[in-house]
């Protein structure tokens, strides 16, 4: 069985006079799931452009199975090669199956219309997707994540042996984002596809991928495995950001966690420093609290959350300086430091009203360490009893905090007033 092959030489690409890749040199075969890293602006889309012959480089040559690509046929290309793109505007109301069987087209003759094969790859692609329920809904009806997931099943129905994504999972929530990944990691190990999909999420990345490239200043400046490329040093060069790298101990896969920022914004007055809030939350409890806090101009920080957690995704659209942990995975002693950290710098600390297990109980000591010098808030809607998954331990640590002298609510609600005067 022979594999194809994908080779990149020395390729440079320009819009106009701005250079945006320079010097671009690699090659995959069959078989291999290639990363593409690299902040905003670094060139992972011009890269897959240049690939897939949308943007032909000025400089060096594409070559697919040892061919100048720009030299083939087109239908030859997409019988070989498809491409997933970060969005595929479509304003015709074509039904979902007919959008998947566009990508057979290339397996068809001049004239030719979709045979009973095609038809059974198109549902099949679909199946794989699990799209198959939206077969006759018209695409302009679709969530974005669905319309990614369609338009993943279009890819698959051309029968790749090359396959080009943009972002694939930037529309999907969290299960179709695993369940698409593990699908296209499947074809690429048991179909040999090669498989270069460009990525937001470094952990991602570094959990599905043999081979990550770093692209920074128009340039790679890293590639190998995800242990070679993902390294502090590497990301503090190219993000300039502070992480910490370790192996996710249910995966065993590198992953990198962001430590948290310390400068803060002005305060919400001229003259005046911030008033800040560290917030210790977890599945959803902190979110409204975030908000409300940030409306009224505070400064709000918040840890231990693990990276999936709901309060995480509202850290990410507020802003917020947080401390997280890897998925899955206990509250480790450097994630427990960084939180004293911020910790350190909260004129109040506000506990939410949490479930605690073994694994985020460092996040309730962390609380109890603040009372010693600084206000805590504790929201208890819930009775710890009913929230205590450690055999007690919790409770012990939560009823000291109470007889210390934390200041008991009983929603998110009443914290806002009692800010208000600590902030004056």
């Amino acid at each position: 069985m022979s594999f194809i092959t994908l080779k990149i030489n020395n390729i440079a690409c320009r819009y106009e006079s701005a250079e945006i890749l320079e010097n671009i040199e690699f090659s995959a075969s069959g078989g291999d799931f290639v990363g593409v890293l690299g902040p905003n602006g670094s060139g992972k889309t011009t890269l897959l452009r240049s690939i897939s012959r949308t943007m032909r480089p000025h400089i060096g040559t594409v070559l697919l199975n040892e061919k100048n690509i720009y030299a083939l046929p087109s239908k030859e290309v997409a019988r070989n090669l498809a491409v997933v793109p970060q969005e595929s505007p479509i304003s015709f109301d074509f039904t979902a199956l007919e959008i998947v069987l566009m990508g057979r087209t290339p397996h068809l003759g001049r004239f030719e219309i979709e045979s009973a094969k095609d038809l059974a790859i198109a549902k099949k692609a679909m199946k794989l997707t699990n799209t198959r329920h939206l077969s006759q809904r018209p695409i302009t009806e679709l969530s974005g994540g669905e319309r990614q997931r369609i338009v993943i099943a279009r890819a698959l129905a051309q029968e790749p042996k090359v396959l080009l994504l943009d972002e694939p999972t930037m529309h999907l929530d969290i299960n179709h984002q695993i369940e698409i990944l593990n699908l296209i990691k499947r074809l690429n190990r048991e179909e040999k596809m090669i498989i270069i999909a460009v990525f937001h999420d470094l952990n991602l990345a570094a959990l599905y991928c043999d081979l990550l490239m770093l692209l920074h200043q128009r340039k790679i400046f890293s590639l190998g495995s995800p242990e070679k490329v993902l390294t502090a040093e590497n990301i503090k060069r190219v993000y300039d950001a502070e992480v910490l790298v370790k192996r996710h101990p249910a995966t065993n896969s590198i992953y990198v966690t962001l430590l948290p920022s310390t400068p803060f914004h002005e305060g919400v007055s001229k003259g005046r420093s911030p008033f800040v809030i560290h917030i210790i939350c977890g599945a959803g409890t902190g979110s409204q609290l975030m908000h409300l806090l940030i409306e009224k101009g505070h400064q709000v920080t918040a840890g231990v959350l693990n990276a999936i957690d709901t309060d995480h995704e509202t850290h990410q659209r507020l802003g917020i300086p947080i401390v997280s942990e890897a998925p899955f995975s206990p509250i480790s002693c450097e994630m427990h430091e960084a939180n004293l950290g911020l910790i350190d710098q909260a004129d109040v600390v506000v506990l939410t009203n949490i479930p605690f297990g073994y694994g985020n109980l460092k996040n309730l000591e962390a609380a109890e360490l603040a009372l010693e010098n600084k206000p805590v808030l504790l929201i208890e809607e819930t009775p710890i009893e009913q929230r205590d998954f450690t055999h007690g331990e919790a409770k012990k640590i939560y009823t000291r905090l109470k007889s210390n002298g934390a200041i008991v609510l009983h929603s998110p609600e009443e914290v806002l007033p009692i800010i208000e005067k600590m902030a004056r």
